[in-house]
């Protein structure tokens, strides 16, 4: 660190420490006077956010870190960027705006310097280290924005294939699962780990996978199913398949797909009935696959 970085970060860790209510006032009025984006939230808000930040940033100055590290190796400081962030992700703000709003705290600390001095060459020394400093800031918000963006919809994605695929408790030990469009890994994933943990809550014996909605099965899909077959006999449940149409059977047997070690049905109400018989029946019998 040569003797301009060192005095420049001298005056403005100084500057942050005596004057930490100011700067944080400054980046308050700044964000919601500038832009459309700071006035999305509360003054309170904002102002406990800028007093987070504010406070760690002094810390991490008065630390033996690099500049260009502060921002990611103090985790005071960077722990306050990427909570900002999120906070704000999570509010609908957009990504430019939330590294807008950060690099708004450089006018803010600049003043706040300039009241201390203003001599020209301790002014650019101490601007240059403000930039390198927020800069990186910035940089962790929009980083910190994206990643908390595709945890969103990471989740939501989730959230409508459990939707997408529910659980139908259609008679007493019996479940059911309508499957409705594509069948894919992450489908099956989802299918399987709420199949598996309504078959153990309802104490189910049978379990219809009903795939009138599939609009095509193909070896993927064929092998998809067959691991749900079989996740399913490993709960002790038989497992039935329903809604195998001409043009889906058609294409088993051109695939060569070997499904005769599972029941099938063509429709979901046959399924219903061979399931009820099974459980009814002395003993709980296998259904023959090939029993019609």
């Amino acid at each position: 660190m040569d003797t301009s970085e060192a005095e420049a970060r001298q005056r403005l860790s100084t500057a942050l420490r005596e004057h930490p209510e100011d700067v944080a006032d400054r980046w308050v009025r700044l964000q919601r006077e500038q832009a459309p984006w700071g006035s999305e939230m509360a003054e309170a808000e904002l102002r406990e956010e800028a007093d987070a930040l504010v406070d760690q940033l002094s810390s991490a100055l008065r630390s033996d870190m690099a500049a260009e590290r502060i921002v990611t190796a103090h985790a005071g400081l960077r722990q306050s960027v990427v909570e900002l962030s999120l906070r704000r992700a999570r509010g609908g703000a957009a990504p430019t705006a939330i590294a807008l709003a950060v690099l708004a705290l450089k006018e803010a600390l600049l003043e706040t310097v300039q009241r201390e001095t203003h001599d020209a060459a301790s002014l650019y020394s101490a601007a240059l280290l403000i930039n390198r400093v927020l800069d990186a800031a910035g940089a962790l918000s929009f980083e910190t924005y994206v990643e908390g963006r595709e945890e969103i919809i990471r989740r939501q994605s989730r959230q409508l294939l459990e939707v997408s695929t529910p659980v139908v408790r259609l008679w007493d030990r019996v479940l059911a699962v309508p499957l409705v469009g594509t069948l894919d890994t992450s489908r099956t994933q989802v299918v399987m780990e709420n199949l598996l943990g309504a078959i153990g809550a309802d104490e189910a014996q049978v379990v219809i996978i009903d795939i009138t909605g599939v609009p095509t099965v193909d070896a993927a899909v064929a092998h998809h199913l067959m691991q749900t077959v079989d996740a399913v006999r490993l709960m002790g449940a038989d497992c039935f398949i329903s809604g195998i149409r001409p043009s889906i059977a058609r294409t088993i047997a051109q695939l060569g797909i070997d499904l005769s070690a599972i029941v099938t049905r063509a429709t979901l109400s046959d399924a219903l009935e061979a399931a009820i018989a099974l459980i009814a029946a002395p003993a709980h019998r296998t259904v023959s696959p090939a029993g019609r």
